[in-house]
């Protein structure tokens, strides 16, 4: 039987933190088996929305339902792939050992380690440790650490930065074959030429939704055939908006 309900549904969600609110009143849902794009600069509240998916950042208000449980809940852990922007892994074990480790801790297939070190790009590099990859190969082996267990949900935090563009092209190859697998993807970037090949984008400015829709709705919108001169545009509209 199918399920049509939202694999991320995020409600009136705000977010303190250092006594300055960083998330306001942020409200958004994501369909099952889709990409659903965080754009905007840093510092903008991408990075605290995703750990509030994840269940890892104390909310002031609001509520977040993640694969119909409340974000957070034991019963995702193992559902619920996130990758973050510094790698979590052990720097004096190689590629393939973290990835086993994981593996292990994840009660994921023994046959997982050796699939998602290829979907990633980092067969050559397996009996490498994690300390003499470079930086674009340590947000691979992040990256691979989600991919464990075949995760329903993937949150990931910048997975491209420091790939070169035909690594770039062949993870959103493999982001959308994913998706059409049936698996949920939230990925954050502020690199504007990502954001077409998302289904849907939320425009992020100053802890808010300063849009959200897909990338030709908001060309469209704004009358503009490029993503970051729409985003310009939705700022300055704003600007006017508030004066």
């Amino acid at each position: 039987m199918m399920n049509f309900s939202p694999a991320v549904r995020v409600q009136a969600l705000r977010v303190v933190r250092g006594g300055r609110e960083v998330l306001h009143g942020v409200t958004f849902d994501v369909p099952r088996g889709s990409i659903l794009g965080l754009l905007g600069p840093s510092g903008c509240g991408k990075t605290t929305l995703m750990r509030a998916l994840v269940g890892v950042q104390i909310v002031k208000g609001g509520t977040v339902t993640v694969l119909g449980e409340p974000a957070g809940s034991p019963g995702l852990r193992r559902r619920v792939g996130y990758s973050t922007q510094t790698p979590a892994v052990y720097a004096d074990l190689t590629v393939a050992e973290n990835l086993r480790y994981f593996a292990s801790v994840l009660r994921a297939p023994r046959t997982d380690a050796a699939r998602v070190v290829d979907e990633v790009g980092l067969g050559k590099h397996r009996d490498q440790t994690a300390q003499t990859l470079s930086g674009g190969q340590l947000s691979r082996l992040s990256l691979a650490v989600a991919l464990l267990g075949s995760p329903d949900l993937l949150v990931l935090d910048e997975p491209t930065v420091g790939l070169d563009p035909v690594l770039r092209q062949e993870l959103w190859e493999l982001f959308r074959e994913l998706a059409d697998r049936g698996v949920t993807l939230v990925v954050s970037s502020h690199v504007m030429d990502e954001a077409g090949r998302t289904d849907r984008l939320l425009l992020m400015r100053e802890g808010r939704l300063l849009a959200d829709g897909t990338p030709d709705g908001l060309r469209a919108r704004t009358g503009t055939p490029d993503l970051e001169e729409a985003f310009l545009q939705l700022i300055t509209e704003k600007a006017g908006s508030l004066a």
